[in-house]
């Protein structure tokens, strides 16, 4: 399966189940990044049923790393493997897969994240999650025309209103992020043109993983140095 905006299958399941989801995200290597009822939390693109918000678990790297679309090394893997892995979720689950990818257009995943009240804008206006930090990857949705119960974001407010040190505006080494944005994205691509920009290439954009959240993504090194590869080609 090639990456698409959405896929559609057929709805098989008359009643799907939260926790269902979950572990069967999870055994593909996915976490729930969020949830919500389109007609209770109004949208773009969605008006009914409840939607599932995926990104990558603490078991992605091990799992895609065992796949056909890293083993093969053909262009955007990642997108790839998402594509064939939350479709066939859609498919076993009975829900209509979308990508972040594949466009344009593109599926507004940045309103939808948001508006899971899982994730929040940050100071430096990069979106921090309540668990994963500002690790975030969003590799899919799954949208079901069922509404069935979700549970409640574990948190009243953004983690940001609470974060004394704020590290994602004094960590950058290129100063890229700043508070209020915007993000500057010419002077972060020179900073990693340098010697001194190896760090963030190997271990990822500092500033992110300064994020106090960012520990809960469990990220390996090895993740994270191949997306800073897709980011900024040598």
């Amino acid at each position: 399966m090639t990456p698409a905006t959405t896929a559609k299958h057929a709805k098989t399941d008359p009643q799907p189940d939260y926790a269902n989801i979950s572990q069967a995200a999870h055994a593909a290597g996915l976490q729930i990044y969020g949830a919500l009822h389109p007609e209770k939390r109004p949208v773009k693109a969605l008006s009914h049923g409840t939607l599932i918000l995926l990104g990558c678990g603490a078991e992605f790297w091990p799992t895609f790393t065992r796949s056909p679309e890293y083993l093969e090394a053909g262009p955007d893997p990642v997108d790839h493997w998402s594509a064939r892995v939350v479709g066939a979720l859609a498919a076993t689950l009975g829900a209509t897969a979308y990508f972040p990818f594949g466009g344009p257009p593109y599926v507004p995943f940045v309103d939808w994240a948001l508006a899971s009240g899982r994730a929040f804008t940050s100071p430096s206006q990069m979106m921090v999650h309540d668990e994963v930090g500002m690790l975030i990857s969003y590799r899919g949705a799954l949208h079901f025309d069922q509404n069935f119960d979700i549970p409640p974001p574990p948190l009243a407010h953004s983690p940001c209103a609470t974060c004394t040190t704020q590290p994602c505006l004094n960590t950058c080494p290129a100063a890229a992020l700043v508070k209020g944005g915007p993000y500057e994205l010419a002077a972060c691509h020179h900073h990693l043109d340098t010697p001194a920009g190896a760090a963030c290439m190997t271990q990822g954009c500092l500033a992110r993983c300064a994020c106090p959240l960012s520990q809960g993504a469990g990220r390996r090194i090895e993740q994270t140095a191949h997306h800073m590869r897709y980011f900024h080609p040598s």
